[in-house]
């Protein structure tokens, strides 16, 4: 079944089915473009993603302090 779906993708016949039932509804008018919205340039906003209001300082981020412990299991064999 997947090879048949990656077959018909490669060779078009998803494309083309596609066309023609829009066509047909577009034919009989069930279509209304006037409210149609393609999200391909649709963008969330900034804060929506999570993201800060002025982004993040390097003074707001916690300096990276040296640590004694092992990271691994494998470093505390090696130095055991």
């Amino acid at each position: 079944m997947c090879d048949l779906f990656r077959r018909w993708q490669r060779n078009g016949t998803w494309q083309r089915i596609f066309t023609e039932l829009q066509g047909r509804a577009e034919a009989k008018g069930l279509i209304n473009w006037d409210i149609n919205v393609d999200s391909t340039i649709v963008r969330a906003h900034q804060h929506a993603a999570g993201a800060l209001k002025g982004g993040i300082s390097r003074r707001s981020r916690p300096a990276a302090r040296p640590s004694n412990r092992p990271t691994t299991d494998s470093d505390a064999r090696a130095g055991a």
